[in-house]
């Protein structure tokens, strides 16, 4: 059992029909998958690395710290997935992002963490320590460790909604390694919080909420049951958040 691979390099050539139907597979039954030739410079991802080590070095010293908010992107790889996405659901290419843009465009950031394991101190990103692992038909199935070639996505809960349920959205978490410490660089697309989630077509779940409501409910961070489920009982209880 292992989390399949998507070769964003084969999507111009013969095998893209192939390639996108491991990817709507990966998307149905997973709710993760890897890509590889993604075009993100290992290099930056070192820079990544050095940074991070640098602040926690630094910074941490202190009791109080100010951390300075990125200029840009250099990459869009996200809302290239998602254009895919949308293609294999039978929508137009950009039916995602409107959906998650509110007033003021999607919430795009960064998430970095460090995790340790005494006595190594120092932070390996690359691949001599992997420890991510997703839960697939009960078993927890590790992400196989990488060099920086490829990098795992996660479709998260939102996509199951909009998709009507036909995505999931999967359950992860990451194990305490001895063989070193960890870091995982995590690019987070989100909703904007007025953002109004509701499914592509008038299925059986016919609730919408807005992003922020969801964020902030109780169910995001209970038993991970699936998030059509969860918010149909959120609704179930009087809150519409409907934006």
């Amino acid at each position: 059992m292992e989390i399949l691979m998507i070769d964003l390099s084969e999507l111009g050539g013969e095998n893209r029909s192939k390639t996108m139907a491991i990817l709507h597979h990966a998307c149905e039954k997973w709710g993760c998958f890897k890509i590889k030739n993604h075009g993100v410079d290992p290099e930056l991802m070192e820079k990544v690395k050095r940074f991070v080590n640098t602040h926690y070095e630094e910074n941490l010293k202190a009791s109080f710290y100010v951390s300075k908010t990125a200029k840009c992107l250099e990459h869009a790889n996200t809302e290239k997935l998602l254009e895919l996405i949308c293609e294999n659901l039978g929508l137009d290419k950009d039916h995602i992002k409107r959906a998650f843009s509110g007033r003021n465009g999607p919430s795009v950031g960064m998430k970095v963490a460090k995790y340790l394991e005494c006595p190594y101190t120092e932070t390996v990103g690359d691949d001599r320590v992997s420890g991510l692992e997703f839960l697939y038909e009960g078993q927890w199935v590790p992400m196989p460790q990488s060099n920086y070639a490829s990098t795992c996505v996660n479709t998260r809960d939102q996509l199951e909604v909009v998709s009507n349920g036909q995505y999931k959205s999967v359950l992860h978490h990451v194990m305490a390694e001895k063989n070193g410490s960890r870091l995982s660089v995590a690019t987070l697309y989100n909703p904007a919080n007025d953002a109004t989630i509701l499914p592509m077509t008038k299925l059986p779940y016919q609730e919408k909420y807005a992003f922020g409501n969801y964020f902030h409910a109780a169910t995001k961070f209970q038993g991970k049951e699936p998030r059509l489920e969860s918010m149909r009982k959120l609704m179930g209880n009087g809150c519409s958040g409907a934006a």
